[in-house]
């Protein structure tokens, strides 16, 4: 009897641990249908909302998420939503994000997040500079003109006579040039910058981002034109120097007629500010010299000295610039510790930085126009 005890005691120890993994099982089982059944309510009053109340959000089917993308970002052209609600398609996607958040649909908020990025960022390869979608992969026609706009735009007309050696008469062509958006004149440029300018403002991006556009367009500027002055020397000489100044300071005013002049833009033109004074300023005496080095202060003593070493007269009555005078200026400027690089990197990018800004903008009333052929969502 006592062998026979153990033998079933040992069996229900069996049978006890059983039951409490079917126990453990069923509870599992009772929380995910719980979280199945909560879900398929929330569905359901969704449902039942559709036709009364519109909270501003969007429902979509899965497979209708590249039809959604393709509508609006890769096909989507500026000119079809410029008289709707600025940044329509970006108030579009956003709302239905907030209905696959608003069902817990995890998988569906992270796949259209991750199919937005990748098709804003295919169509970033592609864009030309007014906005379309043109121009073979890796095409940049807007910056390398920059250069000849800065140094050889001669829009200063009492320099149309005034020409260093070696200075190319392109003014010409240049002038004819008034209606695309490559062209070689400094009212190009203005244009050109404009359009940008507007184009931005169009799709409601934001003032503070606005302005940091501008600030990374202005590095351009200055990096090529400065890089360009450093390396050719039929464009050092007082007149280039006098055209420089005048454009720059017309890239001023632009910043100023554009409310941008309080933004960093203006302070990455300094460098080819201070470039235009030297090539104006007298260089013969020792006060020349501490005046240029009380001047030049963004630029660094290589490329103080390499504008001085390439600097031509515009005639025989001018002096070149001594090699006393350049040591002149070392000397006073050995303290400086200026990095050993003499051009500018043009490739530099500046962090961009996002401020919260709330809209004003009830997703209520967003209406979506029947031209985008949007009619697969459904307003929740």
């Amino acid at each position: 009897m006592e062998k026979n005890e153990r033998k079933l005691k040992k069996q229900l120890r069996i049978y006890m641990k059983k039951v409490q993994e079917l126990a453990a099982q069923a509870a599992a089982h009772d929380v995910d249908q719980n979280k199945d059944d909560k879900n398929k309510m929330i569905r359901q009053e969704t449902l039942k909302r559709k036709d009364k109340d519109f909270e501003g959000m969007l429902e979509y089917l899965k497979e209708d998420e590249a039809r959604l993308i393709k509508t609006l970002i890769t096909d989507i052209r500026p000119g079809s939503v410029s008289a709707t609600v600025p940044c329509l398609p970006a108030y579009i996607l956003f709302m239905c994000i907030r209905h696959a958040d608003y069902i817990n649909d995890d998988q569906k908020v992270i796949s259209l997040l991750t199919s937005s990025i990748n098709a804003i960022k295919k169509v970033l390869k592609v864009c030309s500079p007014d906005g379309s979608l043109s121009g073979p992969e890796g095409s940049d026609p807007y910056l390398y003109p920059l250069v000849s706009a800065m140094l050889e735009s001669e829009s200063i007309p009492s320099l149309a006579g005034v020409k260093s050696m070696g200075y190319r008469n392109r003014s010409s062509s240049m002038d004819t040039d008034a209606d695309g958006p490559t062209t070689y004149t400094l009212q190009g440029l203005i244009r050109q910058l404009s359009q940008f300018n507007s184009i931005m403002r169009d799709h409601g991006l934001d003032p503070e981002v606005v302005g940091q556009v501008v600030r990374q367009l202005f590095h351009c500027i200055n990096a090529f034109t400065l890089n360009n002055l450093l390396l050719r020397k039929d464009v050092c000489s007082w007149s280039t120097g006098m055209q420089l100044r005048y454009n720059t300071s017309q890239l001023e005013e632009w910043l100023r007629a554009n409310n941008l002049f309080q933004s960093k833009a203006s302070a990455t033109l300094e460098p080819i500010i201070q470039a235009a004074q030297l090539l104006q300023v007298k260089k013969k005496t020792s006060q020349d010299a501490e005046a240029i080095c009380s001047l030049c202060t963004a630029l660094t003593v290589q490329q103080i000295v390499k504008i001085l070493n390439l600097y031509t007269p515009l005639n025989e009555f001018e002096e070149r610039v001594t090699v006393s005078f350049i040591r002149n200026i070392q000397s006073v400027l050995q303290e400086r510790n200026d990095p050993p690089q003499l051009l500018l990197d043009t490739k530099h990018t500046f962090p961009v930085l996002f401020p919260y800004a709330p809209s004003a903008l009830s997703l209520e009333a967003v209406h979506i126009p029947a031209s985008l052929g949007l009619d697969f969502l459904v307003r929740v």
